[in-house]
Parts: C-alpha cells; sequence; structure tokens
C-alpha cells in the first residue's frame, strides 16, 4: 500500500512538471486546439451603442470555455494536466497508471468543435431578429507563435443603427376579438412607435394579449393565431406594424366561453369510498368517505363561478392553493367543452378538479451537519413526527426531538479565544394553520398561502467549565403575504424563560468581576413582541433582499402593573421579566455579473436598548461580531465593543465583546472554478458598541468621532463546494485593521501576517 502511494504521488508529480510539454502532440492534420476566445471587438456607428441584453446574447452565444477554462471564455488556466495526459499517456495502460489515465483525461477541444462560423451566423441572425439590419460579424483565428496547432478566437461585430417601430396600425376587424386584440395592444408597453424592433418582443407581445383573452373568457386562443405585416420600405430605419389574424383560426378560438358545472371530486388515499355529494354556491363537492377533510378547506380555494367567464388564471390559482394546503397527494384538472351554448350565443365549460388525499402522517429521522451563525459547528441528531391534515384543514401538527454536539469555527493567532464544545438537546412542538386567523383589515393576499402558528419548545444548553442553562418558550405568530415580493410575520406574543441551572467557579468569577455579564445571565422572563418584514425583487441583473426585524419586550407586562399600582421591581412568577427594545435591518444586493458569478454586498445595522425593569439588555439578545458570517478575519466575539478588548491573560473575555448596536457592510466576489467548485474574494468591515458607558469597558461606547477607526476591516479569499442543496463552505480571512491597539501604528496594525488570519468551516453562504 505504501509503495502505490508513493508510485502515485510520484506520477502526479511528473504530470504537474510536465504541463510545459507538448498539449498537441496526437493531433491530426488540419487539427487546431481552441484555446478561448482572446477578445470580442464592437465596432459601432457614431451615437450607435448596442443594447446590453443583446451584447449578453452574444456573448452567451460565444461563450464556450477551452480544455481548462478558469472563468468564462476569455480566460484558461496554464496547467492542462488532461491534455498532457491524452497526449502522452498510453490509454491502454492498466493498473494504477490506468485508473490514473480515466481520471485525469481530457479530450483536446477543437476549434472544429466549436465552429466559430457557425457562431457568426448564430450572431447575425440574433442581430437581424434585435433591429441591427446591415449589422455583421466576423472571426479571426490567432494562432499561437510557438506552436501553430493552437488558436484563439477573436470575433468582430460591426453594429449599425437599429430599426424602430413606425406607425402601429390596429387589427380593425371590428369582432369582440379584434376589438379585444386592438385594445391590448395599445396599451402595450413594447408595441408603441419608437421602441426598436425586436423580434422576441413581438412574439412577446402575442403572448401577453393570447394570456389576457384566455383571462377573458377566449379559452381557445392561441398566440399563433395573431400574426404581423411588417413594411420596412416605405421609410429606411423605420418598420411600419400591423396585426392580422392567422388564416387558419378555428371558430372555437373566437368563442367566448363561461363557466358551466363545477365539480370537486377528493379521493382518499386508500381506494374505493363512498361518495358524499354537496352541492354549494361554488361548486359541486364530492368526498369519497370516509376521509376527514373541511368542507371550508376546499371551497376556499374554488375562483371559478358558474356565470362568469372562464379565466385560464383561476386554474392556475386554483391548482396552487389546493396544493399548498399540503394535504393532496395529487391535483388534476379537466376542461369539457358542451355542444351547447348560453342564451347569449357564447360557449359553456364544465370544470371537474380530482383531488388524492395524501397520508396524514409523516415520521423522519435526520443526521445533521449543524452551522449557526455563531460559528458552532457539529454533528446534530433530530426525529419528529407531523401530521399533515389534523383537523381536516391542513392543520399540521409537527413534534421534533433534537440532540447536538457543537464546537466552534474560526482558528485566527493572536485573535483567538478559548474555544470549548457543548451539547443541546430539547424538542419542538408547533401547529400551524394555513388561514390567517387575524382581523380582516390586515392586508393580505389569497395568492399565497397565509400561517397561523402556535409553537412551544424546549432546550437544555451545556457548555462545559462554563454552565448549563435551561430555556422554555411559547409563541404565537401570524405569517403572510402581501404580495408577492413582500413577506410579513408578526408575533402578537412570545414568552421566554430562561434560567441558569448550574455555572461552575471559571464562570462565576467571570460574573463577579463583570457586573454586567451577570445581569445579562440573571434567570429571567422575556415576555416580547415581534415583527419581521422581508422584501425581495429583481430589477435586471440586480436582486435585492430587504430584511427588518424588530423586538420589544415587557411593556404590556409593565403597563399592566403600573395599572396595577406597582412601582417597584415588576415580577411574572416571582422572577423579574426583561425591558428593552431590539431593530435590526439587513439589506443584501446580488449583482449578476455573468451566468455564473454575482457580487453581493450586505449592510447590517442593529441597535438594541434596555429600560424599566431592566438595566441591561439579556445576553442572548445583545449583538456580536466576528465569524464566518460576519468579519471573517475575526473569529467569533473577538472584536468590540468599540475599541475594547480583553485582557490577553484572561481567558474567558469574550463574553465582555457584545454590545448594544452593530455595523457590518460585506463585499464577496463569488465565481466558478471547476464543476461544483466555486470561489470567492471578500472584504468585510464591522464591529459593536455599547449605547450606555460602561467603566469596566472603556472604549466601548460608541462616539461618531471614533467610529471609522473603530471598525474591524479583513480581506480574504474562499471555496465553495456548490451542490445547489448543499453549499460547504471554507473562507479564510486576512485582518487589515483591528479596532483595538495591537501595538502597532498605522492603518494596518496587524503585528504579524499569520496573527490575521483566520480559517472558518461553514455550511452555506454568508448571506
Amino acid at each position: 500500500m505504501k509503495h502505490r502511494l508513493l508510485k502515485l504521488i510520484a506520477l502526479a508529480a511528473i504530470a504537474l512538471m510536465a504541463v510545459a510539454c507538448s498539449t498537441t502532440a496526437r493531433l491530426g492534420s488540419g487539427e487546431t486546439l481552441y484555446t478561448g476566445v482572446k477578445k470580442l471587438d464592437y465596432v459601432q456607428d457614431d451615437s450607435v451603442k448596442i443594447a446590453a441584453d443583446v451584447q449578453d446574447a452574444i456573448f452567451t452565444t460565444i461563450n464556450v470555455k477551452p480544455n481548462n477554462p478558469l472563468y468564462s471564455p476569455y480566460y484558461r488556466t496554464p496547467l492542462p494536466i488532461g491534455l498532457w495526459v491524452y497526449n502522452h499517456w498510453d490509454e491502454n495502460s492498466t493498473g494504477l497508471k490506468g485508473w490514473l489515465y480515466k481520471k485525469l483525461v481530457a479530450d483536446p477541444k477543437l476549434i472544429s468543435h466549436v465552429r466559430p462560423g457557425t457562431r457568426v451566423d448564430m450572431i447575425n441572425t440574433l442581430l437581424r431578429n434585435n433591429g441591427y439590419f446591415g449589422s455583421s460579424a466576423k472571426y479571426a483565428l490567432n494562432y499561437n507563435k510557438k506552436n501553430k496547432k493552437k488558436a484563439s478566437i477573436t470575433y468582430t461585430v460591426r453594429v449599425h443603427k437599429p430599426y424602430v417601430l413606425g406607425q402601429i396600425k390596429p387589427l380593425g376587424s371590428n369582432t369582440p376579438v379584434g376589438d379585444f386584440i386592438d385594445s391590448c395592444a395599445r396599451v402595450n408597453h413594447y408595441y408603441q412607435s419608437g421602441n426598436r424592433y425586436c423580434l422576441d418582443s413581438l412574439n412577446q407581445v402575442r403572448i401577453d394579449i393570447t394570456n389576457a383573452l384566455r383571462n377573458s373568457g377566449f379559452y381557445f386562443f392561441r398566440p399563433e393565431y395573431i400574426q404581423y405585416l411588417a413594411d420596412s420600405v416605405t421609410t429606411r430605419g423605420v418598420i411600419n406594424m400591423q396585426m392580422t389574424k392567422a388564416s387558419n383560426v378555428p371558430n372555437s378560438a373566437l368563442v367566448r366561453y363561461y363557466v358551466n358545472d363545477v365539480t370537486v371530486t377528493v379521493f382518499n388515499y386508500k381506494a374505493g369510498g363512498t361518495p358524499d355529494t354537496t352541492l354549494t354556491p361554488r361548486c359541486t363537492l364530492v368526498k369519497y368517505d370516509p376521509i376527514r377533510v373541511r368542507d371550508a378547506s376546499v371551497l376556499s380555494c374554488i375562483r371559478s363561478r358558474k356565470g362568469r367567464p372562464f379565466k385560464v388564471g383561476n386554474m392556475d390559482r386554483m391548482q396552487v392553493q389546493l396544493s399548498n394546503l399540503g394535504i393532496f397527494s395529487n391535483v388534476d384538472m379537466r376542461v369539457t367543452p358542451l355542444d351547447s351554448t348560453d342564451d347569449n350565443g357564447n360557449g359553456l365549460l364544465d370544470l371537474a378538479i380530482n383531488c388524492t388525499l395524501d397520508r396524514p402522517l409523516e415520521a423522519n429521522v435526520q443526521v445533521q451537519g449543524a452551522y449557526k451563525s455563531n460559528s458552532f459547528l457539529g454533528p446534530g441528531l433530530k426525529a419528529g413526527v407531523t401530521h399533515k391534515n389534523l383537523m381536516g384543514g391542513g392543520e399540521r401538527l409537527s413534534v421534533d426531538l433534537r440532540a447536538s454536539y457543537e464546537w466552534q469555527t474560526g482558528k485566527g493567532g493572536a485573535y483567538k479565544n478559548s474555544e470549548f464544545n457543548s451539547y443541546e438537546f430539547g424538542y419542538n412542538a408547533e401547529l400551524a394553520i394555513p388561514r390567517l386567523l387575524a382581523p380582516k383589515f390586515v392586508d393580505r393576499s389569497r395568492r399565497y398561502v397565509n400561517w397561523t402558528r402556535f409553537s412551544q419548545y424546549a432546550s437544555i444548553l451545556n457548555r462545559p467549565d462554563y454552565f448549563k442553562m435551561l430555556q422554555l418558550g411559547l409563541a404565537f405568530t401570524w405569517q403572510w403575504h402581501a404580495n408577492r415580493h413582500m413577506l410579513n410575520e408578526f408575533t402578537p406574543f412570545k414568552l421566554v424563560y430562561s434560567k441558569l441551572l448550574t455555572t461552575t467557579a471559571a464562570m462565576d468569577s467571570v460574573m463577579d468581576m463583570n457586573p454586567v455579564v451577570k445581569n445579562s445571565f440573571d434567570n429571567t422572563y422575556i415576555p416580547s413582541m415581534e415583527y419581521s418584514f422581508t422584501y425581495t425583487n429583481t430589477f435586471g441583473r440586480s436582486t435585492i433582499t430587504w430584511n427588518v426585524d424588530t423586538k420589544e419586550a415587557g411593556n404590556i407586562f409593565a403597563g399592566i402593573w403600573e395599572l396595577a399600582g406597582s412601582k417597584n421591581d415588576k415580577k411574572l412568577f416571582g422572577t423579574p421579566f426583561s425591558q428593552f427594545f431590539k431593530a435590526q435591518t439587513q439589506l443584501v444586493w446580488n449583482y449578476a455579473l455573468s451566468e455564473s458569478s454575482q457580487l453581493v454586498s450586505r449592510l447590517f445595522v442593529g441597535v438594541a436598548h434596555a429600560y424599566g425593569n431592566s438595566s441591561e439588555v439579556p445576553y442572548s439578545e445583545q449583538f456580536y461580531s466576528g465569524g464566518a458570517n460576519s468579519v471573517r478575519a475575526f473569529t467569533i466575539r473577538s472584536l468590540g465593543p468599540g475599541s475594547y478588548r480583553a485582557a490577553k491573560d484572561n481567558s474567558f473575555g469574550y463574553y465582555d465583546q457584545t454590545g448594544t448596536f452593530k455595523f457590518e457592510n460585506n463585499w464577496e466576489y463569488r465565481f466558478p472554478i471547476l464543476g461544483y467548485l466555486h470561489g470567492a474574494i471578500f472584504l468585510d468591515a464591522g464591529n459593536v458598541w455599547l449605547l450606555k458607558n460602561d467603566d469596566d469597558r472603556p472604549g466601548g461606547k460608541l462616539k461618531m468621532s471614533k467610529f471609522f477607526d473603530q471598525l474591524a476591516l479583513g480581506t480574504g479569499v474562499g471555496l465553495r463546494f456548490d451542490m445547489s442543496m448543499l453549499v460547504v463552505r471554507a473562507d479564510l480571512g486576512i485582518g487589515i485593521h483591528a479596532p483595538y491597539e495591537t501595538g502597532k501604528s498605522g492603518y494596518y496594525n496587524i503585528p504579524k501576517f499569520k496573527d490575521g488570519l483566520a480559517f472558518h468551516l461553514a455550511i452555506g453562504y454568508p448571506f
């Protein structure tokens, strides 16, 4: 085994040393190795700038990666090991060398495989379809001066002024369908004089009009029934347009259909049963008993009504809403036209909806690799059972038991903290109702499932050598969509009880030396209200996610105690309850530089303030900085507050490094490397501060005059193994500026380069 391992290492070393040798030795006469795109050059007329979407399409057309791509067709790594193996190893090798050959070999990508002439034809077609008539593309091969069997490609695109839409003539058929088409065309944002001619956009106009027709009862209408007559001769650079109906439009496409009978049939997951039919104003409901389904839950999803125009959009919404109930394994819809018509000569359609109930109970056992925002990583076990239809209306009751063992990541020279392992076990129980049991004035969208949740949990957290803590919680939450971009979550009542079960002498000494830490760990109730708002939208290449979280604790209880005449410490079940306010907001901007690379930025601001019944914000609600999802050049809780830094001989000093104000800004460039392997280059800045002065933590209070100097700054590189469902991330942070005194002057105040390194292993992207 040792001999085989040495042989493997030797072969790998030989391969690396030999990459400079020929990678074209086995190429036949007339074959040329493709080494990528050297340049894409645009030659444009004065005042002409080719549209960005057309440039993207041209780039996609030429985006053929060479054998050993680094990123896009413009870059090629200098170590084509696969090609060297192809050219210099025997493909009939056996044993270890044969195994290595199969793993390393890469067939050469030739110019003939890329077919640049065909790609030029595709670009020319693309230019014509986008109004750039008379424009053209060409290519040239750039042969390697040292090896004429290698060549890159230069594409040149000459662009003339694009044609625009001129006079828009209506269909003018004086029929219900023709009048409807003309009314849709008049308000279409693209189909207007002056817009650049674009075949894809004209096709989209037909689709938009067809969708409007099908949502107005013209169920059998199709986009191909609309055609265009184009005149590009009358005025140079202008195309006059007129819509017309195709000659093969069937009569059924010109008929407006109305809903006749709607029948919903619900089958049990077990075969058979006795049909039970109920006539309702919305539909005829047939259930095969014995079955557990509430009529109201099914009927609330029915949008089509007898006597109204048949709308395809209603079918789509019904399909989605019935599926989102989570109780059906299959939802099938069938439309049947009737031979008869109504009194006005309109067509009639019957709609049959067949739903098959899913099995209600679902059990699961999961072995997990857990990663938390505080940089704790470790294995976990979770076992649970879920009833997906508790009361017949899609109510989900789930109970989960969990246990985990964790350790802290992030090792960073002079910045490393005392590390310890921990374990946690507990349970979660939740009843989720797929309806918003809230006042009617709450603005909600019926296109999405809105939830009312009741939850309860308990957990025991044990940190060896420090403490063991019990935490219990109750919560009642509403979650609803105002529209497809905005998600709201409001918790009108949440109660958390925290109790220190045991502490060690080391932990006691920390609390004795720091009253702030002691107050933060006091046994306490936290009665609170919480509200979270999330906005997500995409604008061209940019995707923005904005999140706002607010939390207030103790105000309602304090008001009740005030009304009852209590002026001293207010207690709940003999234990003081906390009063504080906390708010935080995060903005994440993702800009797609190309199909597979992005520039991502994150801005985070948070504030917390204790008052009334509390002198300090509970420790679990305070902010901290540093770690795998924060300023990655520093380990967890190694920053702040402000310029404060715990004494080097205090191994428990990180308990002090929390604050009530937090600011962080991150920038990250993400790019592909090879297959599932991706890379990143990042720049992070941030810290935490105190809003109130603390004599035991000098320099910790927020002062705007020192804000920028107290921002920690770090850069670094990372690797991501991205399989879509799972992302494993490794980041190496490099410190640039520490917010505290390090003994070195200047902005770059890291004493030694190795002292500014921090490595983090994590699951998922940082933001």
